[in-house]
């Protein structure tokens, strides 16, 4: 039985502050120590149009004209100017944990552009201002202008609290009290986002500035959605509509999740990623406006997408067509969209589905999908990204105009529509919220990462340090020590708690505190450290969490019919595929042995060093000789032993072009 309902005393968990968390991780670091050194300035280059044979981003040179600093005209898709903002929040988040005056600069000076391409109402849209100069809000299906607006506000947010600067907060309450007017007219009366954004990042700035004329318009946001008379199905009748898309079939609802009030809508439908956006925004409202009814349905969406509808990895939104999910159990390897900033946005729910209720199980799936899809979306050398990931690739068939057109063998350098490498980008460099959440209560710890992180939750003013391994070990070693000079609290054990969460996978889970063996409770998959279980205060204290999280098979529910018969594996959070440079062509002729044991092992030559898995199984013996053989034969292929090799999916496609595949052929 669920253990949290919502009543008025409901307080959600808080994040720490990013300025007291430095992730310092043998995992980790692989890709957060690229942010500033490699990730930021790359992308920098890439709305400069400044990256060799890469598709242009005329991100910058967009707000240049906009704001009349040069002649030209709006290049890009309709939303290009996220790109900025999101390359901006990134830039902030980097700013907490390693200070850059060189970097920090850069970004006042894109944030003095974007101040001087508002109009004087306080608007921002580089393609409407251009190209349509006094129209705003006249294509809200597709014209994004409320998306690009959400945004900026989470950047200017993350830019205000990091740095302390108002400037670009401003310049964004403006336009929010545009919004806030503009939408409480009687024309826009019904309206509500084509692309849903806008709603969490009013929230946010609801928090920010404690005005909730910003979560009031969030919520009527919420509140008119799905409801009729439906304005986005019928916005193209109005006399002033701009056709951006000119495309000539009709809206369908489900695309944008308006096809049922909200409150109503118990599968995931329509596009992953507005999906996702739109949730995390239901889950902020439920929680500020204590709305069971809501909540529910945001409970209901996240079981129908986690049960019947996300990857092994993490993965949500199965279809190339529209980038959306379909139905129950549709999950295709070959072919499914998958998008980065689709499964960045489950994180970003689950986060705040956790922050409600204190239920670990949605720090589990925020964990799948971080550490599996979100890292497969960049290289290990930061420089090129995928935006679609798929479970299973043979370069040959990725061909234009086909079903595969949207699959790529390889990352790319940048796209024209580029709204996946900037989200990873600001994901990485917020890692640090992800890692922990607070209350009065005490910490959470809700993922394993080493570093050294600062709180307030435990009594007086503390210092974590935190060393581990994980994800290819089990085994957390926690430090506990006082930062002041002298302590905040007396030698009394404080009243504060740990709660270390116990993760799904985790096997004969054991915690020591400063040596002992001790018998932990637990709510809601967390185990309950409290004053019991020490003898002074929390000061110098050490915990020691070990866990096992072998390497073992996977098996799809067999209504799942793309995986019927194949088998994966996953040794704790990570899900490991096979790959073409370790186990040659043609992949699918290999099957897997489920009834031998798999094999793991340490390689530091392999992919900066991580845990290899072997699998017993078979191929076809002498492949070659069937090259030229008929198409089709009487008698079935010669079979011999081989031998697996698995590598973590994350890391896929780091060593060339090659096949790929998750789920295997098995045999018994």
């Amino acid at each position: 039985m669920q253990e949290w309902r919502i009543s008025m005393k409901t307080k959600k968990l808080d994040l720490l502050p990013l300025k007291a968390l430095k992730v310092n991780d043998f995992f980790w670091n692989k890709y957060t120590g690229l942010v500033t050194k490699e990730i930021i300035p790359y992308q920098w280059k890439a709305l400069n149009d400044e990256v060799a044979d890469a598709e242009p981003s005329y991100c910058i040179d967009n707000f240049k004209v906009a704001a009349g600093l040069k002649e030209g005209t709006f290049h890009g898709w309709v939303f290009q100017d996220t790109d900025l903002a999101k390359w901006l929040e990134a830039v902030a988040y980097s700013l907490s944990y390693e200070p850059n005056e060189a970097l920090e600069k850069l970004a006042d000076d894109a944030i003095e552009l974007v101040g001087k391409a508002q109009q004087e109402n306080g608007y921002i849209n580089t393609h409407f201002t251009i190209l349509h100069p006094g129209k705003q809000y006249c294509n809200l299906k597709e014209g994004h202008e409320l998306y690009t607006t959400g945004h900026f506000i989470e950047a200017a947010i993350a830019y205000y609290e990091v740095t302390g600067k108002d400037k670009f907060l401003n310049i964004m309450k403006k336009n929010a009290d545009l919004i806030c007017d503009v939408f409480h007219t009687e024309k826009y009366k019904n309206a509500v986002p084509g692309h849903e954004e806008i709603e969490l990042a009013l929230m946010k700035l609801a928090t920010v500035t404690g005005d909730d004329k910003y979560a009031d318009m969030a919520k009527d946001f919420i509140d008119r959605r799905g409801t009729e008379p439906n304005y986005l199905f019928n916005e193209s009748k109005n006399d002033d509509f701009i056709d951006v898309w000119h495309d000539p079939n009709p809206y369908i609802n489900e695309y944008g999740q308006n096809h049922l009030p909200v409150r109503k809508q118990k599968t995931a439908e329509g596009h992953a990623v507005r999906a996702t956006y739109l949730y995390c925004a239901m889950a902020d409202i439920a929680q500020k406006y204590q709305d069971e009814s809501l909540f529910e349905a945001c409970e209901n969406l996240y079981n129908n997408i986690v049960n019947k509808r996300m990857y092994i990895t993490g993965g949500i939104g199965s279809s190339g067509v529209m980038e959306r999910f379909t139905t129950d159990y549709d999950l295709p390897n070959d072919t499914n969209y998958s998008e980065s900033c689709a499964s960045i946005g489950l994180a970003l729910f689950c986060r705040r589905m956790a922050q409600i209720t204190g239920d670990s199980k949605y720090i589990d799936t925020m964990e799948l999908a971080l550490m599996n899809t979100v890292l497969a979306g960049i290289a290990m050398d930061g420089k090129s990204f995928f935006y679609v990931n798929p479970l299973e690739v043979w370069p040959d068939n990725c061909m234009p105009a086909t079903d595969k057109n949207h699959v790529k063998a390889v990352r790319q350098k940048w796209f024209g529509c580029a709204c996946c490498p900037p989200n990873i980008a600001r994901t990485l460099s917020s890692l640090g919220e992800y890692l922990f959440m607070q209350n009065d209560d005490g910490l959470f710890i809700n993922m394993f990462a080493g570093g050294e992180y600062k709180t307030t939750a435990l009594g007086g003013y503390k210092r974590l340090n935190i060393e581990t391994k994980f994800p290819f070990e089990g085994k957390i070693t926690i430090s506990i020590s006082d930062i002041a000079d002298k302590s905040s609290e007396d030698d009394a054990p404080s009243d504060k708690k740990i709660y270390v969460r116990i993760p799904e996978y985790a096997q004969n889970y054991k915690i020591k505190i400063n040596g002992c063996d001790i018998n932990y409770k637990t709510k809601n998959g967390y185990a309950v450290l409290s004053k019991d279980d020490i003898a002074s205060a929390w000061k110098g204290t050490s915990i020691e969490i070990t866990f096992e999280m072998p390497a073992h098979f996977v098996y799809a529910n067999p209504k799942v019919r793309a995986d019927a018969g194949k088998v994966a594996i996953k040794k704790g959070p990570l899900v490991y595929c096979a790959e073409q440079v370790d186990n040659g062509e043609n992949l699918s002729s290999i099957m897997v042995d489920i009834t031998k044991p798999i094999n793991e092992y340490w390689d530091d030559n392999v992919l900066g060093g991580i845990t290899v898995i072997k699998a017993h199984g078979k191929t076809v013996k002498h492949p070659e000789k069937y090259d030229n053989k008929e198409l089709y034969l009487d008698t079935p292929a010669e079979l011999e032993y081989k031998e697996i090799t698995f590598v973590p999916y994350a890391n896929w496609g780091n060593r060339g072009a090659g096949e790929m595949y998750t789920w295997l052929r098995r045999f018994c």
